[in-house]
């Protein structure tokens, strides 16, 4: 679908975003709450820009992860650890609701820029910090990023074939799960300073959420001294479960989390009798059988394409997905009737195709203004916003603080 609406439109139109974070996490939560319509100013420094504007692929040396990264944020360069620099910054989080940042901790205090400094001027400012271990602790000083969260908090341990090696994600994934985190622990503290009239510190350890994603592993720990094992793509909870390739070379993905589509899914494929067996009735005795399960179903849908089985998974009511790359979700008619595709028009690349806000609202959908924007392209606008005259600006470009 096609989308160009002003960001004042937004649900959070009117609040005011510093995003002075990079890779990945800080970024990201910025790009959600410009999403609903706040107004997000990137702040990066004069010539050390946002490493993520290099990260990934390319067209015409133009590179495409930021036009996603940094859409809707109006852009900015600041020295902060020059005295011009915390001039402007303080200016900045003087006028802002929420300043974003994922400096190892400490550094924003060496600067004369930590929360004691920006809520003088600021009383109702959020300050979200993000840093791999958190502002506390023997690990706080770390570098931290998104691999080291996936390999603590135990998600790697778990992931990958029970006869191989931990396996990490071909993505941010620990990022991502931050930056929601994030995002939502801006809004909590917003609604917060409703009641209070203050603002306060949100302090996102990369670490912590993706933990939080993965299910009750303390707990086990902590009563059965037992871990969960590598399993593949097979569950302990279930089966079958698996992703099985079709005839036409293609692969779709079964769960069976619920005990009627287990009885279902067998049906199908021809084999009603193990549905009577005593241990098909429980999900975790199903897992131990899972060889007999996954060679039933695999043998079935081996014989087929893949349209031919999701179609027979959909008549028979049973839970299917094809294994899709970006070209399927491109064409995909469930994503379309979502609207999850936005084409935006790109300045440098015309248009530009993108996933849209992570999620819909009845009266304030979410927004796409534009795309990730040249660095320091607003750097003069947003200064004159703040009362800066072209002569200060001028002043401050030539001594390197902006």
């Amino acid at each position: 679908m096609t989308v160009s609406r002003n960001p004042q439109d937004g649900a959070l139109a009117g609040l005011k975003v510093v995003d002075a974070s990079t890779l990945f996490a800080g970024p990201m939560a910025a790009m959600h709450l410009g999403d609903m319509g706040a107004d997000v100013i990137k702040v990066e420094h004069p010539t050390k820009p946002d490493p993520s504007r290099g990260h990934g692929a390319a067209k015409d040396g133009v590179n495409l992860w930021w036009k996603t990264l940094g859409r809707n944020k109006r852009t900015v360069t600041v020295n902060l650890s020059s005295d011009g620099g915390r001039e402007v910054f303080l200016a900045l989080a003087a006028e802002a609701d929420v300043v974003i940042e994922n400096f190892r901790p400490g550094t924003l205090e060496r600067w004369g820029l930590g929360y004691d400094e920006l809520s003088a001027h600021n009383p109702r400012l959020v300050l979200a910090r993000i840093s791999g271990f958190g502002q506390v602790g023997p690990y706080r000083s770390r570098p931290g990023f998104g691999t080291l969260a996936e390999a603590m908090s135990g998600f790697a341990a778990m992931t990958g074939e029970a006869d191989g090696p931990p396996t990490l994600p071909p993505f941010g994934l620990a990022d991502g799960v931050a930056s929601l985190a994030t995002a939502f622990a801006v809004m909590v503290a917003l609604q917060s300073r409703e009641r209070s009239g203050r603002g306060q510190v949100v302090d996102t350890a990369i670490i912590e959420p993706i933990l939080a994603m993965l299910g009750p592993q303390i707990t086990r720990w902590d009563q059965l001294r037992t871990v969960q094992p590598r399993t593949g793509n097979r569950s302990a909870n279930n089966a079958p479960r698996n992703t099985y390739r079709t005839r036409d070379g293609q692969w779709v993905a079964v769960s069976t989390s619920a005990q009627s589509i287990a009885e279902r899914v067998m049906r199908l494929v021809g084999h009603p009798e193990v549905i009577d067996e005593p241990w098909f009735a429980v999900g975790a005795e199903r897992a131990q059988h899972a060889d007999e399960l996954d060679a039933a179903v695999g043998g079935w849908i081996a014989q087929r394409t893949r349209d031919e089985v999701v179609a027979a998974f959909e008549e028979a009511q049973a839970a299917v997905a094809p294994i899709y790359d970006a070209q399927d979700i491109v064409g995909d008619p469930q994503f379309q009737a979502l609207g999850t595709l936005h084409e935006i028009e790109d300045p440098e690349l015309g248009p530009m195709l993108m996933q849209g806000p992570l999620f819909r609202l009845s009266d304030h959908d979410g927004v796409i203004g534009f795309t990730g924007r040249a660095h320091g392209a607003d750097t003069d606008e947003v200064l004159g916003e703040l009362g800066f005259d072209a002569e200060r600006v001028a002043a401050l470009r030539e001594a390197g603080a902006v």
